[in-house]
């Protein structure tokens, strides 16, 4: 490999992985800044589960934003369809698998209908998703009116935002670590070091660049390292969420679509340039509704996830949801335009913003202090996007 290709390899892992230092800097600092109280195990496994619904909602907004367009309706749809959900558990008596199904379909439903509005009528994506944004509101207050809160009381329902993976049961010895966590953990280390490999073997064989073998066995090092950490924390106290085990579902079902089908690489190829992308014969108008269908499947999800940990329905719920997930998306990677983004970045972003509110509420900080700092967090991941991309031009 040549001087230049090794300086391009190094610039695009700078891109790729800065992100990931960042995160690892934010919990030593909050760690140290709060005596271990951030990194103790009750605090994390609650950090998860209060990041869940966030991160899904995020996976489904990088998406949208690679393609160029935005969605700001989702915060107050999350919020309508776990409305839903508990109207349909409480009164009208349906079973919880049957009211999750409802409620993806509803959400599918209005994913599609933001999608003709855009793809269809030509309708920008921020103002169509504006008047999207109102309506929910809407919405959300006319189907909670009356009550004003709804309380849930089904248990099953609740455990997917509150629960915990059983452990493996007649195991005695060390009681005060969950065993089944720890395996997954290790499972997923060998599963992330076996892909990395292959997918280093298959781009050498392109003849496309690819990193130094010093920094790529230093990436497979410290990546594994924090997964490793991650676990044994999470290990320490109730074990792996359901809720964390819901979002590492659409973590990998999402990130093999967007890197291993054909309907990956044209999302990526409509981002990059639709107007390209149609004369290759690729349909924009489809994409478009693919991934708003998407947006709206995951917008349920998270409205589900968002209800169970919160256990109710409020006329609140869902408020200021979608620029959380937005800018989740951007700290992670996404490109503001268009054509770049990675599910896995933006389950990042999610995390780093969720620490940060976080660390800071343990710190007992201002609320002003932590929006402002949130800001320049999210300002500070555009600069930088905006710089590497300069670079590498």
């Amino acid at each position: 490999m040549s001087f230049t290709d090794t300086l391009k390899a190094q610039r695009h892992a700078i891109r790729d992985y800065g992100m990931y230092v960042a995160f690892v800097a934010i919990v030593v600092f909050f760690t140290i800044a709060t005596k271990g109280l951030f990194i103790s195990s009750r605090n994390i496994g609650n950090l998860v589960n209060a990041t869940s619904y966030i991160a899904v909602l995020a996976v489904g907004m990088t998406l949208v934003i690679v393609i160029r367009h935005i969605d700001l309706s989702v915060g107050y749809l999350a919020g309508t369809l776990g409305a839903v959900a508990a109207i349909s558990l409480k009164y009208w008596n349906v079973p919880v698998v049957p009211t999750v199904l409802l409620v993806l379909a509803l959400g599918i439903v209005a994913g599609l209908v933001t999608a003709f509005l855009v793809a269809q009528m030509g309708i920008p994506a921020f103002v169509a998703t504006l008047a999207g944004w109102l309506f929910y509101q809407g919405l959300l207050q006319l189907v909670t009116r009356g009550t004003g809160t709804i309380v849930i009381d089904n248990d099953v329902f609740n455990a997917l935002g509150n629960g915990f993976i059983p452990d493996i049961p007649g195991l005695t010895f060390w009681p005060e670590v969950h065993k089944v966590t720890l395996l997954l953990g290790l499972v997923a280390i060998v599963l992330f070091v076996v892909n990395e490999i292959n997918n280093r073997r298959k781009t050498q064989a392109y003849n496309f660049e690819v990193l130094p073998t010093n920094m790529f066995i230093l990436k497979l090092v410290f990546v594994s390292a924090v997964i490793a950490g991650i676990t044994w924390v999470m290990a320490g106290y109730q074990g792996l969420s359901w809720a964390a085990v819901i979002l590492i579902f659409v973590v990998l079902v999402y990130s093999y679509i967007t890197t291993r089908t054909v309907i990956g690489r044209h999302i990526y190829a409509v981002g990059g340039s639709p107007e390209a992308a149609e004369l290759n014969g690729i349909s924009v108008r489809k994409i478009t509704f693919m991934v708003f269908g998407s947006m709206g499947l995951l917008t349920g999800l998270a409205g589900i996830l968002y209800a169970s940990w919160l256990r109710s329905a409020t006329t609140i719920a869902g408020r200021g949801m979608e620029l959380d997930a937005i800018a989740a998306a951007f700290v992670g990677g996404a490109a503001v335009a268009g054509g770049v983004g990675k599910v896995t970045g933006s389950i990042l972003g999610a995390l780093v913003m969720a620490s940060l509110t976080n660390g800071m509420n343990l710190m007992g900080a201002d609320i002003s202090v932590q929006y402002m700092v949130r800001a320049l967090v999210l300002a500070a991941a555009v600069v930088f996007d905006v710089a590497t991309r300069r670079m590498a031009k």
